[in-house]
């Protein structure tokens, strides 16, 4: 006997029909698709360019400013601080301004906030400045995520964001690499306001042609099995549904209440603390600990993105062929393998460059490739089309939070127990942040309606 309740209800072939349908005409905007991929890609690399000076002329502030390191770490406290509020701000905005004008209006800000870090000597407005560069970087991923969910389909999200997500290795090693050659021969003020000039170009570009595709107006089932469940289900199908304007997303509040969401997002606290301690102070540990000059720490550290490309463009490509809508399984077993990297460094790290530099990058793929999976595609399953800023700023957010900590970490462990501790305490970060993945399952229902 067929309820009404039942009668409501797409037979499963008609709602796959649909979304195939949908999918397909999605795809037959390649050159929307393209320029967002490239817009987005080039806008999320160039923000890594406002953020990556400090930790270049950390050293120097010291010597040349008499800056102490208590201070240099209050700096980076204050930055992570804004950059963490700054995210769930973002997502909340960014779902209501779209993907444009949040990017457009963030870049520029950062570029104001670097600019006036570079004119300036007294520590005080170093503090200021970089907070609000923190505010204004938070803008940028809940923005180009939003972005991309958009205009990328569930089926090709994982291979497509792993690919995407380089932009943020590669824009951090670029940006180490320009500051570094900015900052040995131009000075250090140059390693902030040269990137800011390229901040403000793209910026502008983004604001000005990034397309931005209408959010849906209805939601529909989740996409796989770590998709937040609905609390209601779904109206019928029918042949009149236009597939491009009426993709829908699961509400916010439910979205922001999954469990699945705060699996991820404490996942990402402690991944998150791993990675700005080793991207703020990598090349000081290699030019104080280990004796490199400050040109040749500036350049080795880019070890840590090159690794992460790779990892990234990898994890990607196996979620979507072997880990479909069960995103955290590959990411639980990529951050396990983090923390064999991680141990692994402690001792080939001063051997030779050369073993330091492979160490390094075996940790950045280990690292980036479950970033990847957790910040992007993971909350883009979750967000959908329309909240899909919320859920990403969510997951950045709390990450954010556990990066707050990182300099009060780095600095406290390595004062007074050595650097060597300090990375055992990063490999038990990352064996919780395993047991983080592992938890929030999804309840039956969310089974059946997925």
């Amino acid at each position: 006997m067929t309820t009404a309740t039942d009668a409501t209800l797409p037979a499963k072939g008609t709602r796959e029909a649909c979304e195939s349908e949908a999918d397909a005409a999605l795809r037959r905007q390649l050159g929307k698709r393209v320029a967002v991929f490239g817009l987005t890609w080039v806008a999320y690399a160039s923000y890594y360019f406002g953020r990556k000076g400090f930790s270049v002329v950390k050293s120097t502030l010291k010597e040349q400013l008499g800056v102490s390191v208590g201070t240099l770490s209050a700096i980076d406290t204050g930055y992570l601080t804004a950059y963490a509020i700054g995210q769930f701000v973002s997502g909340t905005v960014g779902d209501r301004i779209g993907s444009r004008r949040l990017v457009g209006f963030g870049m520029l800000g950062v570029a104001a906030a670097c600019v006036a870090f570079g004119l300036t000597s007294a520590a005080w407005v170093f503090f200021i400045a970089f907070v609000l560069n923190g505010f204004f970087q938070s803008s940028g991923w809940p923005a180009t995520c939003k972005a991309m969910g958009a205009w990328f389909t569930a089926r090709e999200r994982g291979t497509v964001m792993g690919i995407w997500s380089t932009c943020y290795q590669a824009g951090g090693l670029a940006a180490t690499a320009v500051a570094t050659y900015l900052f040995v021969h131009f000075g250090w003020r140059w390693a902030f306001i040269g990137p800011a000039i390229l901040i403000v170009a793209v910026g502008l570009i983004n604001l000005l042609f990034l397309p931005e595709r209408e959010p849906a107006r209805r939601p529909d089932p989740p996409s796989g099995p770590d998709a937040a469940p609905v609390s209601q289900p779904p109206p019928p199908l029918t042949t009149a549904r236009a597939p491009l304007d009426q993709e829908a997303t699961h509400p916010a509040p439910f979205v922001l209440r999954s469990p699945v969401l705060w699996s991820l997002g404490g996942a990402y606290f402690c991944l998150k603390l791993i990675r700005y301690s080793i991207l703020f102070w990598l090349p000081y540990y290699l030019n104080v600990v280990l004796g490199y000059t400050k040109a040749q720490a500036g350049y080795q550290s880019i070890s840590f993105e090159v690794g992460g490309i790779v990892g990234s463009i990898a994890v990607g490509l196996i979620s979507d062929r072997y880990f479909p809508g069960r995103r955290r399984g590959i990411a639980a077993i990529m951050v396990a393998a983090l923390a064999g990297a991680l141990l692994l460094y402690t001792y080939v790290a001063p051997l030779s460059a050369v073993l330091n530099f492979l160490g390094m990058a075996m940790i950045g793929f280990c690292l980036f490739g479950p970033d990847t999976i957790i910040a992007g595609a993971a909350a883009q399953d979750l967000g959908g089309t329309r909240d899909v800023a919320k859920a990403a700023g969510f997951i950045n957010g709390m990450g954010s939070i556990g990066a707050i900590f990182q300099g009060m970490v780095t600095t406290g462990v390595s004062s007074r127990f050595g650097w060597d501790v300090l990375f055992y305490v990063f490999v038990a970060l990352a064996l919780l942040s395993c047991v983080a993945l592992m938890l929030g399952k999804r309840p039956k229902t969310a089974a059946a309606a997925a």
